[in-house]
């Protein structure tokens, strides 16, 4: 008997779907262009291959860096925690 994946998304993608309201990417939501330091929205689109962890949705974040056709976007999760997210463009929306 094989067993059975314990991912992050199994069994949730229909929740999540619902909840962001999966639409058509046009070819302006996947070019967009960041500079370092700018403020970016991480919104998960409809792509589920490198949807960011469903925490990080609605946080605002300051770009650090590219990393491939990603941009490294940094965090403050609490007061003392930093975080570092790698996130592709068509997720981040400029704040």
């Amino acid at each position: 008997m094989s067993q059975r994946s314990h991912g992050l998304f199994v069994g949730r993608t229909r929740h999540l779907a619902r909840h962001h309201k999966p639409s058509k990417l046009g070819i302006t939501k996947l070019i967009k262009d960041f500079n370092v330091n700018d403020r970016v929205l991480i919104l998960p689109k409809s792509n589920f291959a490198n949807i960011p962890h469903p925490r990080y949705r609605g946080r605002i974040g300051v770009v650090i860096g590219r990393q491939g056709a990603s941009y490294i976007v940094k965090i403050n999760t609490s007061k003392s925690s930093v975080r570092k997210l790698i996130v592709p463009q068509m997720h981040l929306e400029k704040a």
